[in-house]
């Protein structure tokens, strides 16, 4: 088994909910609640999901953007709870982040060398002819060129302005990043470009992603392991051929049962989840997703269900 570069145990991020500005809190958003997440090296993570499940935000825990309220996060051997701030940054450029968004993500008032060249100053890897060579290799590894150095993002199609977020990640040669739906935003032809050149990046620099993303046939192509967030839990983790040969979960059936099939000789039964998903301030009780499911058990809406393994390397939270 490939050494793990990141453990997540027991990881929670509530937002508080208050009522006016300056009024106590209220309640809270239970965006992620007792989640548990092993990352190996050298693997593509998947995480899908429904919109609003908790995915981005358990992405930007995990490489330290926002404080988990509770858990506990190991990177590459090192407590993120435990060690000051000054280890955190000296550690921060190992685990970058690759937003949904690319013409969002870049800032508008500044050149693509600029850009780039941003990361590198702060760490102060490079300076003069070294800085304008390292941001010029970037460049070309993400499939532009010399010529884009002193353009503005405005001038570049959204497949690009995702290769030049690519670039500015890549810039300080990070072993783990986090992609955040990055071809959600991107045509479909564009989609495969820029999923192919995450599978080059990956061979050649030895990268590790956690991949979020709704798309269930973006997960197939690109990750070797995926976990199914419903409502701010884990509810299923499988290798991806496992997945989607067998799914344990009645929320994963249904996820799966939604992907068209090309061939029409293929008959597929669609399973339809009724009802709304569930508040993240007030949860249901037991299991989250027993309001909605079509096998709930009476012991489904009392006891939460705990995530165990069913099969090798395939794990499940679910009482049925």
């Amino acid at each position: 088994m490939k050494e793990i570069i990141l453990n997540a145990t027991n990881i929670k991020e509530y937002f508080p909910v208050k009522e006016g500005l300056f009024s106590s809190t209220k309640d809270y958003v239970k965006a992620v609640d007792n989640v548990n997440i092993e990352i190996r090296k050298g693997e593509t993570f998947g995480l899908v999901g429904e919109s609003g499940c908790g995915k981005t935000t358990l992405g930007r825990v995990l490489i330290s953007l926002i404080p988990p309220t509770a858990g506990t996060i190991c990177f590459m051997g090192s407590n993120l709870n435990e060690i000051k701030k000054s280890e955190i940054r000296k550690l921060r450029p190992h685990m970058q982040m690759v937003f949904q968004d690319p013409s969002s993500s870049l800032n508008p008032r500044m050149t693509i060398k600029q850009i780039i060249g941003e990361p590198l100053k702060i760490n102060k890897k490079f300076k003069g002819d070294a800085l304008n060579d390292k941001i010029l290799e970037i460049l070309k590894t993400v499939g532009l060129d010399e010529q884009h150095m002193y353009r503005y993002p405005h001038e570049f199609s959204g497949g690009q302005k995702q290769r030049i977020g690519v670039g500015r990640a890549l810039a300080l040669n990070p072993d783990f990043i986090v992609l955040d739906e990055p071809t959600s935003a991107l045509d479909v032809s564009v989609q495969a470009q820029i999923l192919n050149l995450f599978k080059d990046l990956q061979k050649k620099f030895e990268l590790t992603y956690l991949f979020i993303t709704h798309d269930l046939s973006v997960i197939k192509y690109i990750s070797n392991r995926v976990a199914v967030m419903y409502a701010g839990k884990i509810v299923e983790v499988a290798l991806t051929k496992d997945l989607f040969k067998e799914q344990l979960h009645p929320y994963t059936k249904a996820l799966l049962s939604a992907i068209p099939i090309p061939n029409p000789k293929i008959k597929t039964k669609h399973i339809s989840l009724k009802g709304e998903v569930p508040s993240l301030i007030t949860p249901p009780a037991g299991c989250r997703f027993h309001p909605r499911c079509s096998e709930c058990k009476p012991i489904c809406r009392d006891t939460e269900p705990v995530l165990i393994e069913l099969r090798k390397d395939h794990f499940v939270a679910c009482h049925v």
